[in-house]
């Protein structure tokens, strides 16, 4: 008989803890209000993770590591569509475009990126079958639990005041009125100039996130980190109506910023 429950009742943090102390080989399936997802043990090892939306083969998993462009994936499932995942990495081994590291480490970041967002899943249902595995043909992983415990549980903290420092991703990002601020003393990470990028009062911080294909988790995160560096601030959309109680404020004056903006341009196209 499947374990089945609900999330409000017993939560991702407690299941995995379940999976791990009583060696569980199955799959657990996971139904949220917007998403569902899939993850697979072998004797309590995490060995696989997919969302139902998303292609959990290794071309689309490839391809959602920037390791191929999606008109390569599309390349790749017309020729190559009668071959499994195992074969497939083979032959683009062999073919010197990828390595067995790069297709490794693909694999195991895209399971661990699922896995981490489901930490923050408080609503939906689960059931857990016995003994149901990934195709054979699918490459997994095989990866411990005990540390994926700690940290899915200490982003679960982070997350919870993250959502009270950024309440709501409708919202959106302009860069800060910091005219004497040096360029060259900021320094951001990959993710942090990807989300600069995008910066814009016509974006929300939502929009942002999905067109860089970022959680909310991770979205808050980044964007809280730019705010601390007093690089962006939260605003109002564009065109997003003042709530009639509203004070009205003096618009802020666009010339002050530009500077700053310009260096920040000429800074992401050098990199």
């Amino acid at each position: 008989m499947a374990l089945k429950g609900n999330l409000r009742d017993f939560s991702v943090t407690q299941l995995l803890n379940l999976i791990n102390l009583a060696r569980k080989t199955g799959t657990l399936t996971l139904e949220g209000p917007k998403e569902a997802a899939w993850v697979s043990f072998r004797s309590g090892k995490l060995i696989n993770a997919q969302f139902g939306h998303e292609n959990g083969t290794l071309t689309g998993v490839l391809m959602h590591a920037g390791l191929i462009t999606p008109r390569q994936a599309q390349t790749i499932k017309r020729n190559a569509s009668e071959t499994n995942d195992k074969e497939l990495g083979l032959l683009l081994i062999n073919a010197g475009y990828l390595s067995q590291e790069d297709i490794l480490k693909s694999i195991h970041n895209n399971v661990m990126q699922i896995v981490y967002q489901l930490f923050t899943w408080e609503d939906g249902s689960f059931r857990f079958d016995d003994g149901v595995l990934p195709p054979e043909d699918r490459i997994t992983v095989h990866l411990n639990l005990e540390s994926i415990i700690i940290e899915g549980a200490r982003r679960m903290r982070e997350n919870e005041i993250l959502k009270g420092e950024i309440p709501s991703l409708d919202m959106a990002l302009d860069f800060a009125n910091r005219p004497g601020t040096d360029i060259h003393d900021i320094n951001l990470n990959a993710e942090e100039w990807r989300v600069v990028s995008y910066v814009n009062p016509k974006n929300s911080i939502g929009q942002i996130a999905r067109a860089i294909n970022m959680s909310d988790y991770d979205i808050r995160r980044n964007v809280y980190s730019l705010i601390q560096a007093s690089l962006v601030e939260i605003v109002r959309p564009d065109g997003m109506p003042l709530p009639p109680q509203a004070r009205k404020f003096k618009p802020m004056d666009k010339k002050k910023q530009t500077s700053l903006v310009n260096r920040l341009i000429q800074r992401i196209r050098s990199l």
